[in-house]
């Protein structure tokens, strides 16, 4: 093939700009009143403009869930295109088995440059991310050009007295370590702004860089190119300007709560900060590929690892089967993707490996568990997969082993050492009343459908 022939083949291929934020719940989104109504909800004060344009430019899926709510599994099933019980990785104590294939492979072997940053998670127990943010595991697990950071977390314990990855490092060089390790100590639930300035702020300093990247892609050549903003993951540090644009806005209280108004209200105003900013900073890496040229070849994805409970059940974080925990957002736009349409399909988070091949014209026999996106993206069809499953083990972040299926109108919740739970979600979407005991053969029919080891 001549490098002309190769040109006009590869700029059929569209390009993949995949943003990923840590611990954005699949309810907390920009949906209309009708939409938010079938999660008992209504319209959440969000802004989240970007994040609504891609929604009218797309096909946004509501019931998408992760295949396990904790972030080394969800990004290892992710990469793997496989459920929880067969990815490798059981907990964040794992790293990504170097033998197991991923997508990212995939498309870096068909000529596709392959990017990341922000935290991949795909070697978390390690601490050790290299100071540019590059280790030679990324080349191997089909990167290109990455600039892999610590999450929040891991940030601080790694970096206490000297960096271990590229952010506290840039923090470091800009004599604001102390002061992030300062804010971060102790902080648990405390919504008081951090004295970092926003330049410094870290998902502001993952899109510097994604735009980055985006600028030394080649223009000839297919890009992917994967954004994993570290928020909104607690804790909920935002800075000054982001915690004043906030104050004076209500939200919802949690379900079934016991905290004090104000405090679920302050932690939701942080977590509402978080999610505005993320959307600014979409806009400046969409900004980027439109001043290339490319915005109508690239397929937009949005979605997240897990959620978070936000309060509710008196629960904070990841780690649970319900709703809060499993469910994440899923929106889609591109070429040849419908426009402003909802979709009920029942999603996981691994389907998005199998769709980005799709849209490249590949294909990855070892995702067996990743099923194309395409047909209801192109209106070819509306339903998806007939059973959706998500699971965790018992691990350092998590003492129990519980498994989810779910079929659209009754969610099953099996774990040990308890009696199982159903909800029938049509009805009685924040899964309040069990009726495991009045339904059992809805009960059987979708233990049926778990693995043997989990029934």
């Amino acid at each position: 093939m001549t490098r002309a022939e190769k040109m006009r083949t590869e700029a059929k291929r569209p390009n993949v700009l995949f943003l990923f934020p840590d611990t954005h719940r699949g309810d907390w989104m920009p949906y209309a009143p009708e939409v938010a109504a079938t999660f008992g909800m209504d319209p959440l004060p969000l802004r989240m403009p970007q994040l609504a344009r891609l929604m009218e430019r797309g096909v946004t899926f509501t019931r998408a869930i992760t295949p396990s709510p904790l972030c080394a599994p969800a990004r290892a099933c992710l990469a793997a295109g496989l459920r929880y019980r067969a990815a490798g990785v059981a907990g964040n104590h794992v790293d990504y088995p170097l033998a197991q294939p991923t997508f990212y492979q995939q498309l870096k072997a068909s000529g596709y440059a392959v990017g990341a940053v922000g935290k991949l998670d795909l070697h978390k127990p390690t601490h050790w991310w290299g100071l540019n943010g590059w280790v030679d595991d990324l080349g191997k697990l089909g990167f290109t050009h990455a600039v892999d950071n610590a999450g929040k977390i891991d940030a601080v314990v790694s970096g206490a007295t000297e960096p271990r990855d590229p952010y506290m490092k840039y923090l470091y060089d800009n004599g604001l370590a102390q002061v992030h390790l300062a804010d971060m100590k102790n902080r648990g639930r405390s919504t008081e702004p951090t004295d970092l300035p926003d330049e410094a702020y870290c998902d502001n300093w993952v899109t510097r860089n994604g735009v980055d990247l985006l600028r030394s892609f080649p223009q000839d050549d297919p890009w992917f190119l994967m954004v994993n903003f570290v928020c909104p993951h607690e804790p909920w540090d935002v800075t000054r300007a982001m915690k004043a644009e906030w104050e004076g806005t209500s939200f919802p209280a949690p379900a079934r709560c016991s905290l004090p108004i104000e405090t679920s209200n302050g932690i939701r105003q942080n977590y509402a900060a978080m999610l505005a900013n993320i959307d600014r900073n979409i806009g400046l890496l969409l900004a980027e590929v439109e001043r290339r040229g490319e915005l109508a070849n690239t397929v937009v994805i949005y979605s997240s690892d897990h959620g978070d409970m936000l309060g509710d059940d008196d629960k904070f974080g990841k780690c649970k089967p319900d709703r809060g925990s499993v469910h994440v957002p899923l929106v889609v736009s591109g070429p040849g993707v419908r426009q402003g349409k909802v979709s009920g399909a029942l999603v996981e988070l691994q389907d998005v490996a199998a769709t980005v091949l799709d849209f490249a014209g590949l294909a990855m026999p070892e995702a067996r568990d990743s099923l194309s996106l395409l047909p209801v993206l192109t209106g070819r069809g509306e339903r998806h997969r007939d059973v959706q499953l998500s699971a965790l083990g018992e691990g350092p972040q998590h003492r129990s082993e519980w498994q989810t299926a779910a079929d659209g109108e009754w969610k099953l919740i099996v774990e040990r050492g308890r009696a199982d739970r159903l909800y029938r979600v049509a009805d009685d979407p924040w899964e309040n009343d069990n009726v495991a005991e009045a339904y059992p053969e809805q009960t059987a029919r979708l233990k049926a459908a778990l693995p043997a080891a989990a029934r």
